[in-house]
């Protein structure tokens, strides 16, 4: 099988490639089994943030207030023993709200110097709760701390801790007072997980474990370290060719310049850049490790067709009026791969 890995990899290393996968694979197998144990009802959201984290990206939350998002966040925290914070965010937000700032201090011999207070963006794991409820401003301050992985205050930079992902809500209902996020951002998060109401045997679950005397609480499985490694290991995963090129096809037949789809040229005004292209490769590595297998499918990128490329499009007025969605033209593109 032809792989796009540039690694060259002697036996030793190919031996040690399968034995890591197999030891992350369990690891992410107990990590997600100890998620369960607490976030019922969203084994789908669960598995697309699991991959989001392993891919080294971050999630845009999506769903109405009451579905868990929040102790989705704090639950992966513990899980993985990652230092998580979480802000909340206002129209009078400013950026040195979750940046930091630097404060003027006089010593006792009269000297004065500037010291830097980090915000709550210095963690490992930050949940900006209705991020688009902030100032383009102080959206444009948290885009810098998750494409950089650093902030700048003052003219200096300060490094952010590693790993550092950023799982961010949105309100799909309520949209007064809001600023919608600009596509710079959107496209700066690996995938968009639309968070829906749960079936009803898991909500009867949700019921009887969250009401009663004793609430089970989540135990950490994994490390900072471990989750570092794993992502690492993500990258040398290899990839057949076929998935390559069902890849590109997805992607580059979701812009409307060069699409043989002819609804996509019709109902889409910009597609997915190469970012997709770029997201839709590790995340289909991840899934294929979190299934416990060393080599990704077609039906890989199929299942993460949605939440990879549904915020990187964008339709045309005219196909919003006549109540297209983007989800309709993401069904066409994987018809051309299935």
């Amino acid at each position: 099988m032809e792989v796009t890995t540039k690694d060259t990899l002697n036996l030793d290393d190919s031996k040690a490639l399968v034995e890591g996968v197999e030891q992350l694979g369990d690891k992410i197998v107990a990590a997600r089994e100890a998620i369960g144990r607490i976030i019922f009802g969203q084994p789908r959201v669960v598995e697309e943030t699991l991959i989001t984290l392993l891919a080294r990206g971050h999630v845009l939350l999506i769903g109405v207030p009451g579905l868990a998002k929040t102790r989705l966040v704090e639950t992966l925290g513990t899980v993985f023993g990652l230092e998580e914070r979480r802000v909340q965010f206002t129209p009078d937000l400013m950026p040195a709200d979750i940046l930091g700032s630097e404060v003027l201090e006089e010593s006792e011999s009269g000297r004065r110097s500037f010291r830097f207070i980090p915000g709550p963006v210095f963690c490992q794991l930050l949940m900006a709760d209705e991020v688009n409820r902030a100032s383009p401003r102080t959206q444009s301050a948290l885009l810098q701390a998750m494409q950089e992985q650093r902030v700048s205050v003052a003219g200096h930079y300060h490094a952010l801790p590693a790993p550092f992902h950023v799982l961010a809500t949105q309100n799909p209902l309520e949209q007064e007072g809001t600023y919608p996020l600009p596509e710079a951002q959107l496209d700066r998060f690996f995938m968009q997980v639309d968070v829906d109401y749960p079936e009803r045997d898991a909500e009867r679950d949700i019921l009887i474990a969250t009401t009663g005397a004793v609430e089970e609480t989540p135990k950490r499985v994994m490390g900072p370290t471990d989750l570092m490694e794993g992502q690492r290991l993500i990258r040398h995963v290899p990839v057949g060719e076929s998935v390559v090129e069902a890849i590109l096809t997805l992607v580059r037949n979701g812009r409307p310049e060069s699409s043989d789809i002819p609804e996509v040229r019709q109902h889409v005004s910009w597609g997915p850049g190469p970012r997709a292209s770029q997201a839709l490769m590790l995340a289909v590595r991840a899934r294929a490790v979190l299934d416990r297998r060393l080599v990704p499918s077609i039906d890989d990128v199929l299942a993460l067709a949605h939440p990879v490329l549904r915020h990187r499009m964008a339709l045309t007025f005219a196909a919003r009026a006549e109540g297209v969605g983007v989800g309709e033209i993401i069904d066409k593109l994987c018809e051309t791969i299935a």
